[in-house]
């Protein structure tokens, strides 16, 4: 469990931080908007920052949202089993679907942002053409953080068979369903909803 929480706490971490992404791209959008309208002077950089700021986002809260547990699932049948029925579905998919295809990303990621290194790719999108290499590295980094979580997940599904229960995650924001949830069942006298949010 260290280990699983450490890999937890590591995630959240450059999650939490990637997260400021959001601050930056707002208030760079915002500028853009008031420079093309307001100034009549658009920016050459703002669809530049803006995707690599979004994909920046986007790949590094991947890795968040699993330590989280929360990524989008068709949960309606899944909150109804028993925390050892969904441990041996989760890892069964975790072993077919999700460990072939992020390993594979990690991979073409590495080739793609090592290419880009070689060439000293330049974004052709805009006449600054800011440069590309350090924003395509996310791409095996993203990967390699997706498949350290996703050995952490894989333990919590063999700690579950084993135990019947779901180990206990980090606690730093909930989502509002799984707190609906549980006062729900708590209010009914059932179990919680655990881990199928």
């Amino acid at each position: 469990m260290k280990v699983i929480l450490a890999i937890d706490r590591f995630n959240t971490a450059i999650g939490k931080f990637a997260g400021w992404a959001i601050l930056i791209l707002t208030f760079a959008i915002s500028y853009e908007v008031f420079a093309r309208y307001a100034l009549r002077a658009p920016t050459e950089w703002a669809f530049d920052v803006s995707y690599i700021l979004y994909g920046t986002l986007f790949m590094l809260a991947g890795p968040y949202a699993l330590a989280r547990n929360a990524h989008v699932r068709g949960d309606f049948l899944y909150r109804q089993w028993t925390p050892v029925t969904q441990a041996k579905l989760d890892l069964a998919l975790y072993i077919l679907f999700f460990f072939p295809g992020i390993i594979a990303m990690a991979w073409a990621g590495y080739k793609f942002a090592a290419f880009s290194w070689l060439i000293k790719e330049h974004s052709s999108n805009s006449p600054s053409g800011p440069p590309l290499y350090h924003f395509k590295s996310l791409i095996p980094i993203a990967g390699v953080l997706m498949t350290m979580q996703g050995l952490a997940e894989v333990a919590r599904c063999v700690i579950c068979i084993r135990t019947g229960e779901w180990p206990a995650r980090l606690h730093d924001v909930e989502e509002t369903e799984k707190i609906i949830l549980e006062k729900a069942a708590a209010a009914q006298g059932a179990p919680t909803a655990g881990n199928a949010i």
